[in-house]
């Protein structure tokens, strides 16, 4: 997923871009405030983080016009702390509002909340995902190989998931534990080698070994 992040005061903006980066998102950062609207265009983020008092225009003026295009959620993050302000951001055509100073856990709750509403809808665009012969469906969690199948535990699921949406990429331990962790599920270093040691005996029992390999002190890849 990608986060735009229209934020003026360096200091702010380089700490919200590195937390966005650490959970994983793609991250686009301006630093041309006088267009917003192009950059928008050009690099279609699937969220949009846009202060309001900004050099040019302010950011009800871009949440306007961006709003003339898209359907991107926008949060609006301000240090305005009265209530016209926060219903000047609804009414503008903003999602959210999330006052400054703030903790990082607060806005990835309300992004991770934002952009699972907004686009929930592509779960359920494709139900199986193939890579190699292996076949996942992403409805109950089966996996299949040839004529065989095999039955995953949710974390297991998930794992072999985000490994197969990746393939050909490393992805890594604290990466996958992350992706656990958004449904309140306590996954320590131990219990995901455990997970990643089931998945790799039931596709072995599937007649599929080696799918997963381990990239030592990187992660794991699907090659």
């Amino acid at each position: 997923m990608k986060i735009m992040i229209v934020e003026d005061e360096p200091i702010i903006r380089d700490m919200i871009g590195e937390s966005m980066r650490k959970w994983g998102y793609e991250t686009i950062i301006l630093d041309d405030f006088s267009q917003v609207l192009e950059i928008f265009l050009k690099e279609n983020p699937h969220l949009v983080l846009m202060d309001i008092n900004l050099p040019v225009y302010d950011g009800f003026y871009w949440c306007n016009k961006i709003r003339d295009i898209s359907k991107v959620p926008i949060i609006f993050i301000s240090s305005r702390n009265t209530p016209m302000d926060m219903v000047m951001s609804i009414n503008m055509g903003g999602d959210d509002f999330i006052q400054k100073p703030f903790y990082e856990e607060v806005l990835i709750t309300k992004i991770k909340a934002l952009l699972r509403r907004t686009y929930s809808y592509t779960e359920t665009v494709a139900t199986i995902i193939e890579h190699d012969g292996i076949m996942l469906n992403l409805n109950n969690g089966d996996v299949f190989y040839g004529d065989k199948k095999a039955e995953l535990t949710k974390n297991e699921f998930k794992i072999l998931n985000i490994l197969m949406q990746n393939k050909g990429s490393v992805v890594s331990r604290e990466k996958i534990m992350r992706n656990l962790w958004e449904d309140e599920s306590f996954v320590d270093d131990n219990t995901l080698t455990v997970n990643i040691t089931r998945i790799r005996k039931k596709l072995a029992e599937l007649g599929k070994e080696n799918y997963i390999a381990t990239m030592k002190g990187e992660g794991y890849i699907i090659r």
